[in-house]
């Protein structure tokens, strides 16, 4: 059975989920689920806590060896986590930190992910948090089964335990004459002793510098199921019976339910109509039934409608429904240093200027999606989240059943963005599926997608500075409404600063993004530091590199701008419409710098991308290849978020819910990439999936800036024709 787990878990981890399937562990709790894995050794250094004990702040206990790590007795390793893939690659970097400290090949480690009935709470996967919190856990426990294998081999042996070394699955005599392989081991009933021990707080995790598996080059584990079609994401998973849901929405933001006639959709053979309060659904043998149903359905209900804002006004919305005080679950009030009002007064030029960035969508490549199925009043549910123990959480909230009776599993799934942390697919399947007493699968259509979900908050930022009589920046005012706080404070050594973030109400489904805040709020700092600089009569480079102490930021700054021969390209005469710009930032313990330059098309308003030079560093790497593509990916993203994508809403309806109308970016918009990646050994490794993309925006702006002397001050940008 344990090689069975180890095909399944590692080489098509999609086929691990459906209960019943061959793999054993899927029907059990935890601990069941370990001895299925067979006699062997199962080491955790992580004790599972609630949710809601999260919330509360309640600290950990002393950590225990459980529930993270098995060593079977044909020396497979298998290891769990509660973290996610959603294709930023987390499945082969978690692997690789395995590999490192257990002395084996990526091959022999297999990851069992994403399960709440197996798998320890690693909290929800986002804020570039996997590298540097849960891989750290994740290594001291395989160190820790690393040690014990040694040191039961020495007691075996009655030799020093120096005298011995772990390697490709063995430990072996420093002098050559015995090795035993870590299955042989983990057989050994001594280890059964070993359970309950606490953690020793001294295991020393493999130091940067002797790396071999951490920090090359591995391909992702999962990669031939992906590109033969073998993978199930998702959507793509079945049950027996399975029956396919659709839900009535309503036709605008905030309408209610005031009246309907379900006659339409019973009468069709096959179909199963299901109403709870404003919840209307139906449930039959296709999706194209159900959807019938739900249309038939549709034409008989009638709606109260309230009024709301169009995407025209809603700057002027968010700044008139602004909370008092400055703070709100998206405010942090203000922080300051030093006096912005002497700051300001005493400064020989001040500027102002006023920035608007978009609601914008998530569009993963898979649209969100649920299967549900209900057994003896216990419901398990597959689903693409970010958060597993969240949707958790909620189903039991929101179906009014026991936590120990709800089971969340997440297969890889086909993008995130930071638009996947919440659960209503799967609390809708659910809730199909205790109706009709069978297996519900629901994926939203693209259309749904796009209007259901929630967006990127719209911004708007408000920004004052100075300059003294030698063209430094003496005071920095910085207020961003509806944005949040992240990446908010000035890395710039400015000696007057205030800076504040203001909730507002909006009128918009709103959540994370990749990178959240830090995309509007880098987008105008960096922006008016451009302008700052052109006030100044002073290169955007010579200009940031005089306000920066911060070594690290001026690292990726200047290697951005030497690959991309910026002191060169400024002095060379350029094409009419031509132009190039440049923007850097920090943002979750990790840096980055672009340059661009840019085509611009005065006669027909045309902009195209025409290069990126982007530098980031996020200390040690832990695969170069897979940061680099994670780069690449925000740097396109970006693009779509500078360029063109924008929610349209007009009478609470989305006016551009399909890939047709909402223009994320096309092959047609690529433009030559270079990317560069500062490897720091000697500062803790950081998450690189998301702060990329906060440097492309204002650096096309800026470039747009010298190419046609217009100021883009919204984004996506729009050019004056």
């Amino acid at each position: 059975m344990t090689r069975n787990v180890r095909t399944e878990a590692r080489h098509s981890p999609e086929r691990y989920e459906p209960p019943g399937s061959s793999c054993g562990l899927a029907d059990l709790n935890r601990r069941q689920a370990m001895q299925i894995l067979g006699a062997g050794l199962l080491v955790s250094v992580v004790e599972e806590i609630s949710v809601g004990q999260r919330a509360r702040g309640r600290p950990r206990r002393a950590e225990k060896l459980v529930d993270r790590l098995h060593i079977g007795t044909d020396g497979a390793i298998t290891v769990m986590t509660g973290k996610v893939e959603v294709g930023q690659g987390s499945r082969t970097s978690l692997t690789q930190a395995v590999a490192e400290e257990m002395r084996v090949s990526v091959d022999q480690v297999w990851l069992v992910m994403a399960d709440t009935a197996v798998v320890p709470d690693d909290g929800i996967t986002a804020g570039s948090r996997t590298t540097p919190a849960t891989s750290p856990v994740i290594r001291k426990a395989a160190a820790t089964a690393r040690e014990l294998l040694v040191n039961l081999a020495a007691r075996r042996w009655r030799t020093s335990r120096d005298s011995l070394v772990a390697r490709d699955g063995k430990i072996v005599d420093r002098a050559g004459k015995r090795e035993v392989t870590y299955g042989e081991l983990a057989a050994d009933k001594d280890f059964t002793k070993e359970l309950d021990r606490k953690v020793d707080d001294g295991v020393t995790v493999t130091p940067v510098s002797e790396w071999r598996v951490l920090g090359t080059p591995a391909p992702r584990v999962n990669t031939v199921s992906i590109v033969t079609g073998a993978h199930r994401y998702p959507s793509d998973m079945v049950r027996p019976g399975m029956l396919y849901g659709k839900l009535l929405r309503p036709p605008s933001f905030g309408a209610t339910l005031t009246s309907v006639d379900l006659g339409p959709a019973r009468s069709m053979e096959g179909v199963t109509v299901v109403r709870d309060g404003e919840f209307v659904g139906c449930a039959a043998p296709t999706s194209a039934q159900a959807q019938a149903a739900i249309e038939a359905i549709g034409k008989t209900a009638r709606w109260n409608r309230p009024p709301h804002p169009s995407s025209e006004d809603v700057f002027a919305y968010l700044k008139a429904h602004a909370h008092a005080g400055e703070s709100s679950r998206r405010g942090r009030g203000a922080r300051s240093r030093g006096s912005i009002d002497k700051g300001l007064a005493g400064a020989k030029k001040v500027l102002r200027g006023t920035y608007q960035t978009a609601y914008i969508a998530h569009a993963p490549l898979e649209p969100r999606s649920a299967l549900a199925e209900w057994q003896d009043g216990k419901v398990t549910v597959w689903t693409g989240s970010q958060g597993p123990n969240r949707v958790h959480s909620q189903l039991a909230r929101e179906l009014g059943v026991s936590s120990r009776h709800v089971r969340v599993i997440v297969p890889d799934t086909g993008g995130g963005f930071g638009g996947k942390h919440s659960g209503e697919t799967a609390v809708e399947a659910a809730r199909l599926a205790r109706a009709v007493g069978r297996a519900v699968s629901l994926t939203w259509t693209r259309q749904e997608e796009f209007t259901w979900a929630y967006f990127r908050p719209a911004a708007l930022i408000e920004i004052q500075a100075g300059l003294d009589e030698h063209s430094a920046v003496v005071a920095w005012d910085f207020t961003t409404y509806n944005a949040g706080s992240a990446a908010i404070a000035t890395p710039y050594d400015i000696p007057n600063t205030r800076t504040r973030s203001v909730g507002c109400d909006s009128p918009m489904r709103q959540g994370s993004y990749r990178c959240l805040a830090a995309t509007a709020n880098v987008f105008a700092r960096e922006s008016f530091m451009d302008e700052l600089a052109a006030a100044a009569k002073s290169d955007p480079l010579e200009f940031r590199l005089k306000h920066l102490g911060n070594e690290r930021l001026r690292a990726v700054l200047a290697s951005a701008a030497k690959r991309f021969d910026w002191k060169r390209r400024r002095k060379t005469k350029r094409p009419p419409g031509r132009g190039i710009g440049m923007s850097c930032a920090t943002e979750k313990a990790s840096y980055t710098a672009a340059c661009v330059e840019v085509e611009v098309d005065r006669d027909r308003g045309g902009l195209k991308v025409l290069e990126v030079c982007e530098a980031f560093e996020c200390g040690a790497i832990h695969n170069p290849a897979n940061l680099r593509s994670q780069v690449q990916g925000c740097i396109i993203m970006g693009l779509g978020g500078a360029l063109r994508e924008a929610i349209e809403f007009r009478d609470g309806q989305v006016l551009n819910p399909s890939f047709a109308r909402y223009a994320v970016p096309r092959f047609a918009d690529v433009p030559k990439i270079e990317t560069i990646l500062l490897n720091r050994p000697d500062i803790p490794s950081a998450g690189g999936g998301e702060t990329p993309i906060v440097a492309i925006a204002p650096a096309i702006g800026n470039a747009v800036f010298e190419a046609t002397g217009h100021r883009a001050r919204a984004m996506p940008i729009k050019l004056e024709v």
